[in-house]
């Protein structure tokens, strides 16, 4: 196999065009091309509105080591694929179920994995089924009636389904789990250029049908997810599980428990503590969604107000403050909706998110700054998530039960927004003006402040006075991290902490790998047990 990197074309290239370009860099005939696929696609927009895509290409060919001896050129390699290995447990093994608690991306790779080794996991959720669980959510964002068991934090698929579907992560894994993890969207319906894209995402509409077919895949496996089945305790003895309690009723013998509770399992925080697990509070961002006409972002990005070949365009931006503290863009929603996040009752908590097309007049991004545990009020390792409610409550006093939005121009002003301006919100839910600086400490809203008017210097307009700024985003990372061993268990033998809730990942395809890292340790465990 052989690897082209940094070949270039124009965006408008077609796929001819590219495997005339492959031929011509490895000086061959069309005879003598076996097979090639794009390995990985970037956008070169260094000369906008001038636009370029930069490929790397892995390509069969006939008499390689010649080719490669002929080219002579240091962007073209041989290579060896590595493809992702799955362990399995030796036939005739006898052992309890595996129990995962949670079906986002870390319980349901770490399923898929455990019920390829042959294991029939048993998967707790909470919510509902991602066709239940869409519908609750709808209603929520049309009647403001919350249900605190399925919502867009809990049910199948996790927080990650109703968000952008972002794929992209910065962890490097040269096991292939990061590989392994888009193949197998792609096995459930996404698009195969998720493979390669420089920064991936699936859309919400899409996402839904994805962790479905992923359920099928589990349960093809002899694996079981149940729906509306909370982890409510865990029986220890001695120091090693013995069983686990759904809905405080029944009770399920089991050697090994998966927590990939996500980052918003707040009862299920307080459970472990209370049973003596080793945890740690841990730095997490808050900060605002900041709305701005998608219009803006392109002629950034493109040079040009849309490009039909490329869609709407993203950011992504940091700022480092006078005081230290950083500020920064997350969670990217290009042409997509700010949505009402909440999980809990009398609390609101927001988050950005798009369909496939990205096809909404805004772009949003969470605006955020880092706190850490030395700004939490006590020294209990649950303080950081109690500094989330309680800025959650003041977000929901603020828009009495609406989501509290600000005009940019009036959030510098410290005063109540009257009206808005060009901008109008795109928001799943309803809405409400209100002064949004009254959530935080003014040190974090003078950073805000900052960050916003440098980011003005690398996107004209971003600070502009009908910006609309709405909160609280909050739930962009788990507050605490449960403690695991280089065996990936926690204090007590046979359970395992996972995924972004357990504070081991961020966002959907990071906690995805960290559950087929989890499924590896489990079925080594049992390999070397047995």
């Amino acid at each position: 196999m052989l690897s082209i990197q940094q070949l270039k074309l124009p965006v408008s290239h077609t796929r001819e065009d590219l495997e005339e370009k492959i031929l011509k860099q490895l000086k061959i005939n069309r005879e003598n091309l076996i097979t090639w696929k794009i390995w990985k696609q970037s956008l070169d927009a260094r000369k906008k509105p001038e636009l370029f895509f930069v490929y790397t290409i892995h390509v069969q060919t006939k008499n390689e080591k010649k080719v490669l001896n002929k080219v002579r050129n240091k962007n073209i390699m041989s290579i060896n694929e590595k493809e992702y290995q799955y362990l399995t447990v030796p036939e005739g093994t006898s052992c309890f179920r595996p129990v995962i608690a949670g079906s986002g991306p870390a319980g349901l790779f770490c399923a898929y994995y455990l019920a390829r080794a042959g294991l029939r996991p048993i998967v707790l959720e909470r919510g509902d089924d991602a066709d239940t669980r869409q519908k609750a959510v709808e209603n929520f964002w049309r009647t403001g009636i919350l249900d605190p068991e399925s919502n867009v934090q809990f049910g199948e698929g996790g927080a990650g389904t109703f968000s952008d579907g972002k794929l992209n992560t910065l962890v490097k894994d040269p096991a292939g789990r990061n590989r392994e993890v888009l193949n197998l969207f792609v096995q459930a319906g996404a698009p195969e250029e998720i493979l390669y894209m420089q920064k991936p995402h699936l859309g919400t509409d899409l996402l839904v049908s994805l962790v479905k077919n992923i359920r099928g895949f589990i349960e093809n496996l002899g694996g079981e997810i149940r729906f509306r089945s909370k982890l409510t305790d865990i029986q220890i003895e001695e120091g090693k599980l013995v069983s686990v309690t759904v809905n405080e009723t029944e009770k399920i013998p089991t050697d090994r428990l998966v927590l990939a509770i996500g980052h918003s399992a707040r009862d299920t925080f307080r459970l472990l503590k209370d049973r003596g697990f080793s945890m740690e509070a841990k730095s997490f961002a808050v900060g605002l969604r900041a709305e701005h006409p998608q219009v803006l972002i392109n002629r950034y990005q493109y040079g040009c107000d849309h490009h039909e070949l490329l869609g709407a365009a993203n950011y992504k931006l940091t700022h480092k403050c006078a005081d230290g503290r950083g500020v920064y863009s997350f969670c990217m929603c290009p042409g997509g909706y700010v949505v009402n996040a909440s999980s809990e009752n009398g609390r609101l908590a927001v988050n950005g998110m798009s369909y496939q097309d990205r096809g909404s007049e805004n772009a949003n991004s969470a605006l955020i700054v880092t706190v850490t545990p030395e700004d939490f009020a006590g020294k209990d390792v649950l303080a950081g998530m109690e500094f989330q409610r309680r800025l959650e409550e003041k977000a929901f006093a603020l828009g009495e039960g609406k989501i509290p939005v600000q005009l940019y121009g009036d959030f510098k002003k410290n005063q109540i927004s009257q009206s808005l301006g060009e901008i109008l919100p795109c928001m799943k839910g309803a809405y409400r003006l209100a002064n949004v600086r009254g959530l935080f400490p003014e040190s974090l809203n003078k950073a805000l402040i900052e960050g916003v008017e440098a980011f003005e210097k690398i996107i004209p307009g971003f600070s502009r006075e009908d910006c609309l700024l709405s909160g609280v985003e909050s739930r962009t990372s788990s507050p605490v991290r449960i403690l695991r061993d280089a065996g990936f268990e926690s204090n007590f033998s046979g359970i395992y902490p996972c995924g972004e809730g357990a504070g081991y990942a961020g966002g959907i395809t990071s906690a995805a790998m960290d559950g087929l890292k989890t499924g590896e340790a489990i079925v080594k465990n049992l390999i070397n047990f047995f």
